[in-house]
């Protein structure tokens, strides 16, 4: 069975590196960022929504503390996104998602001076591959040409994503149900973008084009995060959580290829060579743990 779980880490890892591919076809209709963020999260309502609907209505049950758990997720969860979508168009897919994976040693800094986790020669070496790495994924080593706000906006992603990360961290230790927690994140993230994402322009855009944009906004939302999503969960019934966590560096892996083949993005060695670097770091912090 353990087969079984290796094989849907690795399907959810290639699903969820489509994002770059659906925001490369979709900001050329006139797509902003957070819009694209509201497109994502709204689908994902949506389906996780029906979902419970049909499995298990008792999942819509919460309180006042949790639904401070889920705010604080949903809130980092429309950051990730938005971030981590401009970044991309800024820079390039393969640049934003290895620097939304620096999310990891954003989480190992906040445990060390924080929660009182020792700093270990593991972390250490992690922490030194994760800064080396990202001067090459960036041009700052290598002396290549780069885009200042792309790379800013891309670490506030990964800072983003190392938040969404502890509260979610913080809800599996009080025991809340996943799904439920992802619903409301959603949520949450669906609220968020209300008020700084002009949903209330989409329609139009849609307009244009609608049996294109529209295929691609469900796609997104399924694609890049509801399938995934289950398909991960689906492992954790055959394989331990460390090793699936071990196995989702595949996802910048995947971006990375995809985006070179599908969108005929150019890498340099120098970028490689920080690919490389982050994800060695991405994966001895998944060991240790």
């Amino acid at each position: 069975m353990k087969k079984t779980g290796f094989i849907y880490i690795i399907l959810a890892g290639l699903f969820w590196g489509t994002s770059g591919i659906f925001v490369e076809y979709l900001a050329p209709y006139g797509f902003s960022s957070p819009q694209m963020t509201f497109v994502r999260a709204i689908v994902s309502f949506v389906c996780m929504f029906l979902y419970i609907l049909i499995r298990d209505r008792s999942l819509f049950k919460t309180n006042a503390k949790e639904l401070l758990l889920f705010m604080g997720s949903g809130l980092a969860f429309y950051f990730t996104a938005t971030c981590y979508f401009l970044s991309m168009q800024l820079t390039s897919v393969s640049t934003a998602v290895v620097l939304m994976y620096t999310a990891p040693i954003f989480v190992m800094i906040y445990s060390v001076t924080f929660l009182g986790e020792k700093l270990s020669k593991t972390k250490l070496v992690a922490l030194v591959a994760m800064i080396a790495g990202c001067g090459f994924v960036s041009g700052i080593i290598g002396g290549l040409e780069f885009n200042t706000l792309g790379i800013f906006v891309g670490f506030m992603s990964g800072i983003s994503y190392a938040v969404y990360n502890i509260f979610t961290k913080i809800q599996m230790q009080k025991g809340i149900n996943p799904v439920k927690a992802n619903l409301y994140c959603f949520l949450f993230s669906v609220i968020a973008s209300l008020f700084m994402s002009e949903p209330f322009r989409i329609p139009e855009i849609i307009i244009s084009s609608p049996a294109v944009t529209f295929c691609l906004c469900i796609g997104m939302g399924i694609v890049s995060c509801i399938l995934p999503y289950f398909l991960y969960s689906t492992a954790l019934k055959y394989i331990p959580a460390g090793t699936a966590s071990s196995l989702a560096i595949i996802e910048p892996m995947s971006a990375t290829l995809l985006s070179v083949i599908i969108l005929g993005e150019q890498i340099s060695l120098y970028q490689v060579a920080g690919i490389v670097l982050i994800i060695v770091a991405v994966f001895l912090l998944s060991i240790e743990k």
